[in-house]
């Protein structure tokens, strides 16, 4: 599959799960360094890093690399905003 001339594949259920894990082990590690300098993130911050961290680790396993050119970049800056639009859209509904 093609997206703005990015060769895409479909991640195998395993891929997926090794990203996932990954994603959270970042997470928890951005929030223990976050913690540790002084600055303890509220759940709403926690929530959005949370995102941000499974979408990066899920995104390269679907294909986009950063490194290469400015197509891959503009397809992981869009998604993220769309995420994160969309996980702030949630989080206003429920608070």
């Amino acid at each position: 599959m093609k997206f703005f001339d990015i060769e895409l594949h479909k991640p195998s259920f395993n891929e997926f799960t090794a990203a996932t894990v990954m994603a959270v082990g970042l997470w928890i590690a951005a929030i223990g360094f976050a913690y540790a300098g002084g600055h303890a993130l509220d759940a709403g911050e926690a929530g959005a890093l949370l995102v941000m961290c499974v979408w990066g680790c899920v995104g390269t396993r679907l294909g986009l690399d950063m490194g290469r050119n400015g197509r891959h970049i503009a397809v992981h800056v869009g998604v993220s905003a769309l995420l994160l639009g969309l996980y702030q859209g949630a989080l206003s509904l429920v608070a």
